[in-house]
């Protein structure tokens, strides 16, 4: 059974991946796994769309 996602606040926030790299935008929950959640994220720069750890999103600084 699947939890309810754990951060929506998340959602439509800009991040970037760690303290000097490149910003993205997180689109939306993508599922829950045995590792945690992961979300689909869009970089801007490029336009690639991913599936990332929500750990990893909530370790990335808020993007500047």
């Amino acid at each position: 059974m699947q939890t309810a996602f754990p951060h929506p606040e998340i959602i439509g926030s800009f991040h970037q991946f760690g303290p000097f790299g490149i910003p993205y935008q997180v689109l939306r929950p993508e599922r829950e796994t045995g590792a945690g959640w992961t979300v689909e994220i869009e970089i801007p720069e490029t336009g690639e769309r991913l599936e990332y750890s929500l750990d990893a999103v909530l370790n990335d600084p808020e993007a500047r």
